[in-house]
């Protein structure tokens, strides 16, 4: 299928130009004013053209739960997220489908889904996320959230002797389990990549990264894991190593130019330093470390020092949407208290740079996609300038990204695939989607999560809070 897009509006280095663009098979053939028309013609005028973004860290199946978990710390509110996690596939699928939906319909193209699987039922969980990222034409990386140690090792000891229960499966049984999948799911030609994706050194043993490390370098897959995001990840990892977490995974050979860590709230210049060295990338989760509590995370060190920054929404239960432009807004205001020398701020521009050609080279596609390039793979979105939104007329790519943007995108092309038009998705009834998840849950409150009960006494305690 071909497409030219006619007289849209694009950024240049110091401005904007109105160009076509031109789209054949998979690929963006040709950028350039009065292009002859080639397939079907797709009007620009008054419509703003940029690259595809990357959601590049969230959690699917948290969908269910969005909205619903009180203001807890990450280590609490995990205790009662998993105690009410979704227990069938199709809710699985559902809550992907939706995760896909609203990332399309705010300028994302590709999703890297950090996924939390149903326990005994793992492969169904991968095939039912699988399903819905086909269906509805999104760029994927599903990688399943993988440990061999239980939640309650995630919350440092403090100089408590504590007795806790071994986890479900064996090291080898979550390598082999992560093996199985990648054989079953693995298909970059359609989209669909899997990664290794260890929940993080909370809640992971030295061979369970290592395992990792082995089956990325024999598959060719990427590496994604959690970073030090709260204060009580860096006091366990003083616990566990007596160093930084950061020089752990150096050490281990888990950082690398295809490796993407999400947070890293709590990270030092040294472990900046190693970051840049070893070409690995930041994923800023902005909402949900403000509404988990867990800081700020010094992104704007990490660009100075040559970090490479992407932006993810995180999961829907901790933050609690989908929404890119969003992240985006917050994701750059939010570092104007934490330096005050303004030409260090993140302007719009480069803040879509960070979640375009950023999100891609933290996956290893930047060669192939992630800009308006003649020969890159055409993931492209249009944006419709005669939203309310985005009224009046100013500086639209600004106005996109700092103001308060809604139902502002037109269509979206992933693959040279036209998945979104007229605003709406082309491949999925999204009516019939809402109404599932309409039908299938239920109005909520005051809900009481017997885990947290469990081991907030000892986590106040640890983190010096009162009791």
């Amino acid at each position: 299928m071909s497409f030219t897009i006619k007289k849209a509006l694009i950024p240049t280095e110091n401005g904007y130009t109105t160009t076509d663009l031109r789209i054949e098979g998979d690929r963006i053939t040709a950028i350039a004013a009065d292009l002859d028309p080639v397939g079907e013609v797709i009007d620009g005028q008054n419509k703003l053209l940029l690259p595809g973004f990357v959601n590049a860290h969230t959690h699917s199946s948290e969908m269910w739960q969005r909205g619903m978990i009180p203001l807890y710390p990450l280590e609490l509110w995990i205790e009662e997220l998993h105690e009410f996690s979704p227990l069938e596939p199709e809710q699985i699928y559902l809550s992907a489908l939706l995760t896909a939906a609203e990332t399309l319909l705010s300028g994302g193209t590709c999703v890297v889904d950090h996924l939390v699987w149903i326990p005994g039922k793992e492969l169904e969980s991968v095939a039912a996320t699988v399903r819905a990222y086909q269906e509805i034409g999104i760029r994927a990386f599903v990688g399943p959230l993988i440990q061999d140690e239980t939640q309650s090792k995630g919350i440092p000891d403090g100089g408590e002797d504590r007795e806790l229960e071994e986890y479900h499966y064996s090291t080898q049984q979550v390598l082999d389990l992560m093996q199985r999948v990648i054989e079953d799911f693995h298909q970059p030609e359609a989209g669909i990549e899997m990664m290794v994706a260890p929940t993080g050194i909370q809640l992971c043993s030295e061979d369970l990264f290592k395992g990792c490390v082995e089956l990325s370098d024999r598959y060719h897959v990427c590496r994604h894991a959690h970073l030090l995001e709260t204060k009580a990840q860096q006091l366990l990892a003083q616990e566990k190593y007596g160093f930084s977490a950061v020089e752990y995974l150096k050490q281990i050979g888990f950082l690398g130019d295809r490796t993407s860590l999400a947070h890293c709230v709590w990270l030092d210049d040294r472990d900046i330093e190693i970051l840049a060295a070893t070409h690995s990338t930041v994923v800023h989760n902005p909402l949900s470390n403000l509404r988990l509590g867990s800081g700020i995370a010094p992104i704007l060190k990490y660009r100075q020092a040559g970090v490479n920054v992407s932006f993810g929404c995180d999961g829907a239960a901790s933050n609690d949407g989908q929404d890119l432009l969003e992240v985006l807004k917050v994701g750059s205001f939010l570092h104007n208290i934490t330096d005050s020398d303004y030409r260090q701020w993140i302007a719009p521009r480069e803040a879509v740079k960070m979640a375009s050609e950023g999100g891609y080279q933290g996956i290893g596609l930047e060669s192939e996609v992630g800009s308006l390039t003649e020969g890159k793979q055409a993931d492209v979105v249009l944006y419709d300038l005669t939203k309310l939104s985005l009224l009046p007329r100013t500086d639209p790519l600004n106005l996109l990204i700092m103001g308060c943007p809604n139902n502002v995108v037109d269509s979206a092309w992933v693959k040279g695939e036209i998945v979104v038009a007229n605003g709406t998705p082309t491949r999925i009834d999204l009516e019939d989607l809402r109404r599932k998840l309409f039908e299938q849950s239920e109005w909520t409150t005051n809900r009481k999560s017997a885990h947290v009960a469990q081991v907030e006494q000892h986590y106040r305690s640890v983190m010096n809070l009162p009791k």
